[in-house]
């Protein structure tokens, strides 16, 4: 059987090896963790919302039973096109056919000193280390003499997860706060969310963006468009317009930047470290080399700049190819160019709040927040982790008040 090699599970590499048909091909999976993550529930696992668990799948257990499908936790270094192989943190690999699904990570833009301090939310184990971090503060407030900057959450970045976690922030302040910290004065919490543009949710409509920022500030949080940030130490945040923010919990989601590998032709790098790919998702320059999802970069016309880096563009990625890749091994020529069918995008702000952009409609409020709470529940994986979802979604609508504010690190 020819070799299939996928360097990564998420999105679009988990769909594309689900749908290859059964023992056609020696698939191969290698990734960096040995669980599949839901990174739109992220924030809620930071804010103490959902436990990690509930978005995280083990990949053995995913294909338990596909006994074509062999494993290996490793992180991938680089490719040879010309051996067909790759190198790994524990050996070197051939293949027939490379699918690579290695995602994205968190765009700093070269400031090296923010990258140090801020606090990234690209998986689960960060998504843990962001609510370790800010209920750590909670704590310090108790006893610290200088508070300010403990008082102070900033997120840069007002995409789908920075408004979502400004939001779910300012539901802790208000509901949690009061009962589990009756010392702290909680009127002093502030929560800023900082966006480089002149609006929220800059890729959704106007009466999404209005509305959004509309919430927020009616919330509480307070949101500054236009500016960016220069610099942070871990006490301060400088912005390009000469302000200061003093603060310790700086949670980065400004943007995200391609995890392509070494070894794959320089002309095939296009901006935000993307790999160009053709309709089929084959990387320009390589024959047998493909690459799906967030890392990859295809040019059609209705999207000339590129798919957006969502997940539904992912999913489609994976099922696409798996198709054209059977067809590609029985060859086949009658194979379907990919083109992304956006059939809307949504964000939620807070309890029923939340925006919907359809192709035919756009609406908010509590019924928008049922559409999202819906969709989202759908694309959890397991039977199991939707019914532990909803309950805890259920119990913190009519209690207000959830179980889950663990702090989870090592002894000091």
């Amino acid at each position: 059987m020819k070799k299939v090699v996928v360097i990564g599970c998420g999105f679009g590499g988990l769909q594309f090896v689900r749908h290859l048909k059964k023992n056609r091909f020696d698939i191969l999976v290698i990734d960096k963790i040995n669980h599949h993550q839901f990174p739109p529930l992220f924030y809620q696992v930071a804010a103490s919302q959902i436990e990690p668990s509930t978005v995280s799948f083990p990949i053995r257990k995913i294909f338990q039973n596909r006994k074509d499908v062999r494993i290996r936790l490793a992180k991938v270094y680089s490719l040879n096109a010309g051996e067909k192989t790759i190198d790994t943190s524990i050996g070197t690999f051939s293949y027939d056919y490379l699918v690579i699904a290695t995602g994205s990570r968190t765009n700093f833009y070269g400031n090296r000193q923010v990258e140090e301090y801020a606090l990234g939310l690209k998986s689960t184990y960060q998504a843990i280390n962001v609510r370790n971090f800010i209920l750590m503060n909670f704590e310090k407030l108790l006893y610290e003499t200088d508070k300010e900057g403990l008082y102070n959450i900033v997120i840069v970045g007002a995409g789908a997860t920075g408004v979502e976690m400004a939001g779910a922030f300012v539901e802790m302040k208000r509901e949690v706060l009061p009962k589990d910290y009756p010392h702290i004065d909680s009127s002093k919490v502030s929560v800023y969310l900082l966006e480089g543009g002149s609006n929220t949710l800059s890729t959704m409509s106007r009466f999404a963006q209005d509305y959004s920022e509309k919430y927020l500030r009616d919330m509480g949080v307070i949101v500054k468009t236009n500016v960016i940030v220069t610099n942070y130490d871990g006490n301060e945040i400088t912005l390009n317009n000469g302000e200061t923010i003093r603060s310790k919990s700086v949670i980065w989601s400004a943007g995200i930047t391609g995890n392509a590998l070494d070894g794959i032709p320089p002309q095939s790098i296009v901006r935000g470290g993307r790999i160009k790919v053709d309709r089929i998702n084959r990387v320009e320059g390589l024959s047998d080399v493909f690459a799906i999802g967030d890392v990859a970069y295809m040019e059609t016309s209705n999207y000339p700049k590129g798919h957006p880096q969502v997940a539904n563009v992912a999913i489609g990625h994976g099922k696409n190819l798996a198709k054209n890749l059977q067809y590609i091994h029985l060859r086949k020529t009658n194979l379907r160019p990919y083109e992304y069918r956006n059939l809307g995008t949504m964000a939620t702000v807070s309890r029923n709040k939340a925006v919907v952009d359809l192709p035919f409609a756009k609406f908010k409020g509590r019924f928008a927040w049922l559409v999202w709470m819906f969709l989202h529940l759908m694309l959890i994986l397991s039977v199991r982790n939707k019914l532990i979802v909803f309950i805890n979604w259920a119990w913190n609508y009519v209690t207000r008040n959830n179980s889950l504010r663990l702090i989870l690190k090592d002894q000091d």
